[in-house]
Order: structure tokens, then sequence, then C-alpha cells
């Protein structure tokens, strides 16, 4: 693979104060107070993760964006739990029409959205920190992602039954978030396991457009 080409330290901390300002913005009356403490906590995991990551291996922009923008999209699910994100109300103000609508989708799919990208937006970093960590191959870096992407997110649905056992009620639903559907869990998975594969087919096309070159 080729070698990673970091990012400037400028850059990493624009984003980290974007998001920051972003955050704080978004803290401010968030629709349910008690999910999105609950939502938060994996802000709280990330925050000290990220900057141990960033002092320690060289992440490119590539790689520290598509982290950023995955995180910019879980802190808007906080705010209105991913549940009620009124996308379907912009839509319908930006084109006339809503996007359940126009799709004939039943239910609110913001969350399935965001399982899809975290497969797919954290591929770059997973890639190139395997790649500085273990030196692996081009191929088992891409193999062991996808593993990783798979493993986290079905740890994270467990995780979410835990909250429902252990809070119940309003607040565990609105956490689960499963709108009725009981394979909500299995097709988060599933999702998340296309957005890596999809990342890595990404990912292989452009390391051979860099070879080319």
């Amino acid at each position: 693979m080729n070698d990673i080409k970091a990012a400037s330290s400028r850059y990493a901390l624009t984003l980290f104060g974007l998001f920051w300002i972003y955050w704080l913005a978004l803290a401010i009356a968030p629709l349910y107070r008690d999910d999105w403490m609950l939502e938060n906590v994996l802000v709280i995991l990330a925050v000290p993760v990220s900057v141990l990551g960033w002092r320690r291996y060289r992440f490119s922009t590539l790689a520290i964006t598509a982290y950023w923008l995955f995180m910019l999209l879980h802190v808007l699910g906080s705010h209105y739990t991913y549940a009620e994100v009124p996308y379907n109300r912009w839509t319908e103000q930006l084109f006339g029409h809503s996007l359940n609508e126009m799709l004939g989708w039943q239910r609110n799919h913001f969350d399935r959205l965001v399982h899809g990208l975290f497969g797919l937006l954290f591929m770059p970093a997973f890639c190139e920190w395997l790649q500085q960590a273990t030196g692996l191959t081009r191929r088992w870096q891409y193999t062991v992602a996808i593993s990783l992407v798979m493993a986290i997110s079905g740890l994270y649905e467990i995780m979410e039954w835990v909250a429902v056992l252990l809070f119940g009620g309003d607040l565990g639903q609105a956490y689960l978030g499963t709108q009725g559907d009981i394979w909500d869990a299995q097709k988060d998975m599933a999702l998340a396991g296309l957005g890596s594969l999809l990342g890595a087919t990404l990912l292989y096309g452009r390391d051979r457009l860099m070879e080319k070159k």
C-alpha cells in the first residue's frame, strides 16, 4: 500500500474545533435530554481515543475527515434521537415532498444511514491504523478492518440491549430505536458490514489508481 500522507496538525485542530462548536450548538435543548446523555457516552469515549490516536499514528486527511463526518452525524442523531431526526420535514421544505414519501418508506431511516456510514467512514482510519501498527498487507488490512467494523457493530447492539435492561421504559426504547422492527439489530449490523465492504472497494480502487501513476 502507498505510504500514508498525514493530514496537517492545523487541519486536524480545525476539525476538532469545528466539532465542538457544532456539539455545543446541538447540546442546547435536545429533544430528549436523558437520551442525549446516553448517546453522548460515545462522544466521551471517542475524544481521548481520537487525541491519543492522532498523537501516535499518522492519519490521512481522508481518514480524519471521514471520522469527523461520522461524529457529526452521531451528534445530530443524539440531538433529536435517531428515530426522530426530521429529515422528512427538511426534504419537504426543499423539494415539496418528504423523502419517505418519495421512496415509499414507512419508518425513519436515519439510524440505518448512520450504521451503514459507520462501516464506510471508519474504513480509512482502520486500514491506516492496521498498516502502521501491524504492517499487514493491503488484503489483510481490508479483511481485518471489515471484521473490526462487524465486531464493533455487534458490540454496540449488545450495549443497546443492556441499556434497555438497565433503564427500561421510554428512555430504554428511545435509545434502542427499533421502531417496532424485531430484526432491527441484524439489519443495522448488515448495513455496517455492507458499508465496510463498499469502503474497502473504494480504497482498493484508489490504491490501484495511485500505483499506476
